[in-house]
């Protein structure tokens, strides 16, 4: 169990350190926030990986991803992230 936790950890903060490397403009973000956009973007990518690639047995649609899946993921959550930031500011 500890040894997932340190994996998600390191998937997490490689994924969302990657994912804000690749999308443009300046995302004010601690190290923890881009861990946790890294873990998020993982199980979308699960996600994504379960509705593309049909079901997986011994999983289901709610899983974990590879390092590739997990980045492309945290782009996802990171797009939808800046959508509703810049939204919430414009009603302002």
């Amino acid at each position: 169990m500890f040894g997932l936790i340190i994996t998600l950890l390191i998937v997490g903060l490689i994924a969302g350190a990657l994912a804000r490397l690749l999308v443009p403009g300046r995302q004010q973000m601690s190290i923890f926030a881009t861990i946790l956009l890294g873990i998020v973007g993982s199980f979308i990518g699960g996600f994504l990986g379960y509705l593309l690639f049909g079901k997986d047995g011994d999983e289901g649609a709610f899983q974990p991803s590879g390092l590739i899946g997990s980045i492309i993921g945290a782009i996802i959550a990171l797009l939808i992230w800046q959508a509703v930031g810049n939204r919430r500011s414009a009603v302002r």
